[in-house]
C-alpha cells in the first residue's frame, strides 16, 4: 500500500558526533560484559561501587550521559526543514516558547519594563505562563501545587523501583550504599518529573535577551560537554598508548625521538596552539561553506575537529606515565621470558605490556574528563571554541559576561551554566577519585 499524500515521514539524520557517541556507548556495554567475565576486574569494580559517594556520583554522571545520548538521535520531518533530536521533542514546550526578552526563573512576567499595548509602561505577561496568573501569590501557589504533584509522583516511582529491585533483582535496599543510591535516584526522578510538569507552564531558569528558554540551552549544552570530555579523551588514547609503550620497550633512539616529540608539544603553550589550529580551521571552513549541507552539519564537524585538535595536544601526559611504567615492566621476568621464546615485539607490546598499563589509562580517562569539560568553557569564552550556533556552557558564559555588569544584574544565564557544569564536573571527579584509589597499585583499596 502506498503512503497517503498528507502522511508525515521522519528521516533520521546521523551526524559524526552522534555516531561516535553511540559507538562509545556500545563499546562501554561490551566492556561491561568483558568485566563481568573477569573475576579480578569484577571484584575491583564492586569495591568501587561499594562506596556510597562513588555510586551516587556514578548515577548522576549516568544521567548526564543519558541526556547526551537522547540529544544524539537526530531526525527531520518531511514537511519541515528543522532538524530535531529526541531531547528536543521532550523539551518542546521550552523550545517553542516565544518570549520577547529577559525573564527571571519561574516568573510570570518579563524582567524589564516596556510600553504595553495599553500605552502604559510595565512588565509584559509571558506567553508561556497562564494568563490567569497575575499576582506573585497566584504564581507561588501554582509553583507549589506543581512541585507537590512532582513529589507525589516521585515517591510513588521510587517505591515501585525499590519493590522491583527487592523482589526481582534481590537487592537489599537497607544497606548504606543502596540507601544512598535510592536517595540519589529519587533526586534524579524528582528533577525529571518536576521539569516535565513545569516546562509547559514556566521558564524554569528564565529566558535570555532573545527570549530563549535558559533551561533548554543548559540541558542542550550537556551533549557538547559530554562530547568534549569523552571523545577528546578517547581520541588521545591511541597515540599516548602506542608511543608510550614503544618508548619504554624499545628504548634507545626510539625513546629519544618520542621524548623529543612530546617534549616539543608540551613546550608550546597549550591555549595558543589550540587557538592557532582552531583559527586555521575556521578560515578553511568559511572558505568552503558550500561543502556543508546545513549549518548543523557544519557546526558538528567543527565540534569534532576541535576534539581532534584537543586530543593532539593532550596525549603527552599519559604517554609519559605509560613510558615510565613500561620501562619498569620491560625488565620483569615475564617479558624477558617472552623474548627468549621468540615472541614478536608486537605481541609483547600489546599482549603482555599493554594489559599491565591499562590501570593508568583508566585513571587518566576519568581524571581528564572533567578538565576537558572545563577547557570547552574556557575556549568558548575566549572566542576559539565551538561554533556560535552550538549550544554549550562556554557559549552561555561568553554571552553572559556583559549581562553581569548590567543594573539590575541578569544573573540566571551564568548561574544556570555554572550549576549544570559544576554538577557534572563534581560527579566525574568524585567517581574518578574512587577509581584511582582502587586501580592505582599504590592506592588504598579499602578506603
Amino acid at each position: 500500500m502506498g503512503r497517503s499524500k498528507g502522511e508525515i515521514q521522519m528521516t533520521f539524520i546521523w551526524l559524526w558526533t552522534d555516531f561516535l557517541l553511540w559507538l562509545l556507548f556500545a563499546l562501554s556495554i561490551y566492556a561491561v560484559i568483558k568485566i563481568r567475565q573477569n573475576d579480578l576486574l569484577l571484584q575491583k569494580w564492586k569495591i568501587i561501587f561499594s562506596q556510597p559517594l562513588a555510586l551516587s556520583a556514578f548515577i548522576v554522571f549516568s544521567f548526564y550521559i543519558l541526556i547526551g545520548l537522547t540529544d544524539s538521535l537526530h531526525f527531520r520531518f518531511n514537511n519541515d526543514t528543522i532538524t530535531y533530536s529526541v531531547l528536543d521533542r521532550v523539551l518542546l514546550p521550552a523550545l517553542e516558547a516565544d518570549e520577547r526578552t529577559y525573564s527571571t526563573p519561574l516568573n510570570y512576567e518579563q524582567f524589564s519594563k516596556e510600553y504595553l499595548d495599553s500605552g502604559l509602561r510595565g512588565r509584559a505577561h509571558l506567553n508561556l505562563v497562564s494568563a490567569q496568573i497575575s499576582t506573585p501569590g497566584e504564581n507561588y501557589s501554582q509553583i507549589f501545587s506543581l512541585s507537590i504533584q512532582a513529589l507525589i509522583y516521585s515517591i510513588f516511582s521510587i517505591f515501585l523501583l525499590v519493590f522491583f529491585s527487592k523482589k526481582i533483582l534481590s537487592i537489599n535496599p537497607n544497606t548504606k550504599t543502596n540507601r544512598v543510591a535510592f536517595v540519589t535516584l529519587f533526586g534524579v526522578i524528582f528533577f525529571c518529573i518536576w521539569a516535565i510538569l513545569m516546562m509547559p507552564n514556566y521558564h524554569i531558569l528564565g529566558t535570555d535577551k532573545a527570549g530563549i528558554d535558559v533551561f533548554y540551552k543548559a540541558i542542550k549544552s550537556v551533549r557538547t560537554g559530554m562530547i568534549f570530555g569523552l571523545l577528546t579523551t578517547i581520541l588521545a588514547l591511541p597515540p599516548a598508548i602506542v608511543l608510550g609503550l614503544m618508548a619504554g620497550y624499545f628504548k634507545g633512539k626510539t625513546d629519544d625521538v618520542i621524548q623529543y616529540i612530546y617534549t616539543t608539544i608540551s613546550a608550546i603553550p597549550g591555549i595558543l596552539l589550540i587557538a592557532a589550529l582552531v583559527l586555521i580551521l575556521q578560515v578553511y571552513m568559511d572558505e568552503h561553506a558550500s561543502d556543508y549541507a546545513s549549518s548543523l552539519e557544519r557546526s558538528d564537524l567543527k565540534l569534532l575537529l576541535l576534539c581532534v585538535i584537543l586530543a593532539l595536544t593532550s596525549w603527552t601526559g599519559l604517554c609519559r606515565l605509560i613510558r615510565a611504567e613500561t620501562l619498569k615492566l620491560s625488565e620483569l621476568e615475564f617479558v624477558q621470558a617472552a623474548k627468549v621464546f621468540g615472541v614478536s615485539n608486537i605481541k609483547i607490546l600489546f599482549n603482555h605490556l599493554m594489559p599491565n598499563v591499562m590501570h593508568l589509562v583508566l585513571i587518566s580517562i576519568v581524571l581528564d574528563f572533567s578538565g576537558l569539560v572545563l577547557i570547552e568553557a574556557v575556549l568558548s569564552y575566549v572566542g576559539v571554541g565551538v561554533d556560535a550556533t552550538t549550544m554549550s556552557w562556554g557559549n552561555m558564559i561568553n554571552a553572559a559576561r556583559l549581562e553581569i555588569s548590567t543594573d539590575p544584574v541578569v544573573w540566571w544565564p551564568l548561574a544556570s551554566s555554572f550549576i549544570f557544569m559544576f554538577i557534572l564536573v563534581l560527579s566525574a571527579n568524585l567517581f574518578a577519585d574512587r577509581v584511582r584509589q582502587v586501580f592505582d597499585p599504590k592506592g588504598d583499596t579499602d578506603a
